[in-house]
């Protein structure tokens, strides 16, 4: 399972999605969140899937790494569809029994739920599987840089947010290095009863712990031996242009925005 949990990983890539500006692509992501959030009927998720669909192709990322992505929330959209299934007592009943109750309300919102989960997780992860970490720090910095008026440490809260999503896939490595030496000392991490498996958990938890401290003194001792001392004053080696192909995506998610709030109002 944790080999399947590719948050923060980046695919390097010469794709029209991998060229455009960092700081549009953020852009773009939160429309397209805020294109799923805001339709409430059938339309405006397949208006959203097409543009989720359409952008998978231009960045050229195999399906199977969008659908590899969608593993571990698994659990996740069982949950809620479990939940919406039968909290939602509205409409049509298909099935009563007792206390259980499934209507066409319930059946609907629960399938509405689960698609808006998929495609917002697909949608997403386009945005770190496209854009390099450091690429993704200035972009964050630029973008919240207005934010400097009120004295607040832009340029440190985007290393951090971006540092952040970076060891992601360093501690899950970690991780699965932990659970096979355990294994290997003979510790079962698979079997037993739910109250065995959590106490399974705990020799893996406390090593990552000291693990992660560890790479973070490392890291803070690699930074001071370079002379980083924050954003003051600092140069950058690329600097981030826009291009006409940057505008063009842009009106291009405006546009599937706008017909999914037409619709939204249509209907």
């Amino acid at each position: 399972m944790l080999k399947d949990i590719t948050i923060g990983q980046y695919f390097p890539g010469d794709s029209f999605v991998h060229r455009i500006d960092p700081r549009f692509k953020i852009i773009i992501t939160i429309v397209f969140i805020a294109m799923l959030f805001i339709g409430s009927s059938p339309v405006c998720l397949e208006v959203g899937a097409v543009f989720c669909l359409m952008s998978i192709i231009l960045s050229k990322i195999p399906f199977k790494m969008i659908l590899k992505s969608l593993k571990p929330i698994v659990m996740i959209l069982a949950v809620t569809s479990v939940l919406n299934l039968f909290l939602i007592t509205g409409g049509e009943p298909y099935f009563e029994w007792k206390f259980i109750k499934i209507t066409d309300q319930g059946v609907y919102t629960s399938v509405f739920m689960i698609i808006r989960i998929i495609l917002l997780i697909a949608g997403t992860s386009l945005l770190t599987y496209t854009t390099s970490p450091i690429a993704l720090t200035d972009a964050i910095e630029r973008l919240l840089s207005p934010l400097k008026v009120f004295k607040l440490p832009v340029h440190d809260l985007a290393m951090m947010m971006t540092i952040a999503l970076r060891f992601v896939p360093t501690l899950i490595e970690e991780t699965e290095k932990i659970m096979s030496a355990q294994k290997a000392r003979g510790a079962d991490l698979d079997g037993g009863s739910i109250k065995d498996k959590v106490k399974s958990v705990i020799p893996i938890i406390i090593p990552l712990f000291i693990s992660a401290v560890r790479r973070a003194g490392e890291l803070a001792t690699a930074m001071e031996c370079r002379c980083y001392n924050g954003g003051n004053g600092r140069t950058k080696m690329r600097q981030l242009k826009c291009s006409p192909s940057d505008f063009t995506a842009l009106g291009l998610s405006l546009l599937f925005m706008i017909a999914v709030i037409y619709v939204n109002i249509a209907q």
